[in-house]
């Protein structure tokens, strides 16, 4: 069975926390922030929600939300052993394609500056469309 999304809820949410916060603690202490558990949880209920799987087996998720002319990835991660396998590339493609059904012009993202998935993005059609303090805004049109 090859690479799907399904739908997440509320019962991976302690995963996908967890997993999002492994992920992104270096850069929040690189920036000094304050990862806050319920912010994540909080966004968790308005924001939609996708596992990345592959033969039943968990290999991480992505948070989603739209508006008029966006979808944008809120949150990718997949666990450290299923990173470099070409799995984010596959997610960026897929998620490309539901903002061309969904009739959106682009998909968007924000990265931490320092964090090398920024590479991954700019091969896959992304440019960066400005910066704030830690974080590189980047967008990719749809076609």
């Amino acid at each position: 069975m090859p690479l799907q999304l399904t739908p997440a809820n509320d019962s991976h949410r302690t995963f996908a926390r967890d997993l999002a916060r492994r992920a992104m603690l270096p850069y929040y202490r690189e920036f000094d922030l304050l990862w806050i558990e319920e912010a994540f949880d909080e966004a968790w209920g308005w924001r939609e929600q996708w596992l990345v799987e592959e033969d039943g087996e968990l290999l991480g998720f992505c948070s989603l939300s739209q508006d008029r002319q966006a979808l944008f990835i809120r949150e990718l991660h997949l666990l450290p052993e299923h990173r470099g396998r070409g799995i984010g590339s596959w997610l960026l493609e897929a998620l490309a394609g539901w903002a061309a059904q969904r009739r959106l012009p682009l998909l968007r993202l924000m990265v931490f500056s320092s964090n090398p998935a920024r590479r991954l993005y700019l091969r896959h059609g992304f440019v960066e469309v400005g910066m704030d303090e830690c974080f590189v805004r980047m967008q990719r049109p749809v076609a």
